[in-house]
């Protein structure tokens, strides 16, 4: 498609189209990020059906949102150089059958080799949806009102993940978690076909795939690592030593790759702008302590309570309300105050649910008690993502959009599971004595937050334009 510049939107797409191209990618968008957590809950009843122990489920979380993070950057290239309008169409089309093979699977391999294609399709999809949103709306108002609907609609998905998993777990099988996405992708699919003019005509460009194994190589050795280092064998953990040291070869490996490819993932050029590094590396740890606080809340109410899956998802629901509360009244803030002290606000309220988090565990608090944490932890994803995304994709251009939108997503999907690997590894593993995990992996976060802020406070942006009576869904 022809998008001039990222200031103005381009003459042959009217605002009416802009926002149903909005709503059309914003269906994909959800349904990625419901996948990205509705497993969690359904997880011991895909253990019991085919058989594997909890470490080994963890790869179904993990794997997936490796695999998609380390190949969002690729995915960015590639829309940049073949259109944005064909990588949406292969994304959505893999994802789906990918989707369906999930939900079909009758091993646990196939489910996740079906789970390894689903990354893959996301990290084709999301960046050439991310960048067609970012060049059909103008930068200013209308342009934080599309990334606050595309925040809102990805975090809600994170959210009610858990909510429908446990609804369709407890009512159709684990199965459905999969195959109930698939006519919606469908619709994508044709919708996509209908509202996107074909791409033009685009130089080709030398692809990186080398950088794309090794960033995706590296992520995944370094969890298997950190998995296999908390395994209290009695042994020394050479598998884990190895693992280890394979992913620190493996990013050593990428650095040298990136300096010497003639069209890499990540151009030094990027490193210029350190608005958006800042921003990328901010998102990485709020969404590690997100991605924790979910695991978190999930392994307390079951865990500890006792609650079947369907009470702990309905349970969850309060953090789903506050969320969609919270970025309804982003964009008008965002003007107010601007992107720096929205992501300030965010990454605070973050840390306070993690603190809220602890102390219910380490007092056994009933369930009741834990929706203080829900409302911090909305707050931080509202106000921080919110905010962190438009700081991640200020100035962009036609030629780097997919490569600010790609490396956004990564950052955010593997500063996620990266979490979810340090925090709740350490914090659960077997060899450390005396501390609640709760407590521990909570606090672990905390820090992690802390180091954002410091870097959060470092972003320089100008307030955009927005007016007391603008809406999110107003054109």
């Amino acid at each position: 498609m022809s998008f001039s510049t990222s200031s103005s939107r381009p003459a042959q797409v009217s605002a009416a189209r802009s926002w149903a191209v909005l709503v059309c990618l914003s269906v994909l968008q959800f349904l990625i990020a419901v996948d990205v957590t509705v497993v969690n809950v359904a997880l011991p009843s895909i253990g019991n059906d085919l058989g594997v122990n909890p470490r080994g489920l963890t790869w179904v979380v993990v794997g997936y949102t490796i695999a998609g993070g380390g190949l969002l950057m690729l995915g960015g290239r590639l829309g940049d150089v073949f259109g944005r309008r064909r990588l949406l169409l292969t994304g959505t089309a893999i994802f789906g059958a990918a989707s369906l093979m999930a939900g079909l699977a009758d091993s646990f391999a196939l489910l996740v080799i079906a789970r390894l294609l689903q990354g893959a399709g996301e990290a084709l999809a999301l960046p050439a949806a991310m960048a067609t949103i970012v060049l059909l709306f103008p930068e200013g108002k209308a342009r934080s009102r599309a990334l606050s609907v595309w925040a809102a609609v990805a975090s809600c998905g994170l959210v009610l993940g858990f909510v429908l998993s446990g609804i369709i777990t407890e009512h159709l099988g684990w199965r459905w978690i999969f195959l109930i996405a698939v006519p919606f992708l469908l619709f994508v699919l044709l919708a996509t076909v209908v509202l996107l003019p074909r791409d033009q005509k685009q130089e080709r460009a030398p692809l990186d795939f080398l950088g794309s194994i090794l960033l995706t190589s590296a992520p995944l050795l370094f969890a298997f690592g950190v998995v296999e280092a908390g395994e209290n064998t009695g042994n020394l953990p050479w598998l884990a030593i190895a693992a280890l040291v394979g992913a620190s070869v493996a990013a050593g490996l990428f650095v040298t790759v990136e300096r010497r490819a003639a069209n890499p993932l990540v151009p030094l050029t990027f490193f210029h702008n350190r608005t958006r590094v800042r921003a990328n590396l901010a998102t990485a740890l709020l969404s590690a302590a997100l991605s924790t606080s979910f695991l978190l809340f999930t392994f307390y109410l079951q865990d500890e309570l006792g609650l079947t899956p369907l009470e702990a998802g309905l349970l969850l629901l309060p953090l789903a309300v506050a969320l969609i509360a919270a970025v309804t009244i982003v964009p008008r803030l965002l003007g107010r105050w601007g992107a720096r002290s929205c992501i300030v606000v965010g990454l605070s309220s973050a840390g306070v649910g993690m603190i809220v988090i602890a102390v219910a565990a380490q007092f056994e608090a009933p369930a009741w008690l834990l929706t203080p944490a829900m409302l911090f932890i909305a707050a931080g994803m509202g106000f921080g993502l919110v905010g962190l995304q438009y700081a991640a994709v200020t100035e962009v251009t036609e030629e780097d959009a997919g490569v600010a939108s790609g490396i956004q997503r990564a950052a955010d999907q593997l500063g996620g599971s990266a979490g979810v690997t340090v925090y709740i590894g350490l914090g659960f593993t077997s060899i450390v004595h005396g501390i609640s995990p709760y407590v521990l992996s909570s606090g672990l976060a905390i820090i992690g937050l802390c180091i954002a802020g410091g870097v959060a406070a470092r972003i320089a942006l100008p307030n955009v334009e927005v007016t007391n009576t603008d809406s999110m869904g107003s054109s």
